[in-house]
């Protein structure tokens, strides 16, 4: 299993996580996905490494904007 952390702007409540959850839950090979809306942390666990693109694609689907990639 791989374990990425994403910063994700534009998130203020728990609708926002329920959105940001859901379309990458949608991305082929994903176990699980954790918000902390406080930070604006997401982390995605899959089971093998995820396209960058796929994951910037999936939470702007959502309505919201990912941070400079993979912060960890």
């Amino acid at each position: 299993m791989v374990q990425k952390v994403y910063d994700v702007k534009g998130m203020t409540c728990d609708h926002c996580v329920q959105a940001v959850s859901s379309e990458l839950n949608d991305l082929p090979g994903v176990k699980e996905v954790q918000v902390d809306l406080p930070t604006g942390k997401v982390t995605v666990t899959s089971e093998q490494p995820l396209d960058p693109a796929s994951v910037a694609a999936a939470v702007d689907e959502a309505g919201y904007e990912l941070v400079g990639g993979e912060s960890r």
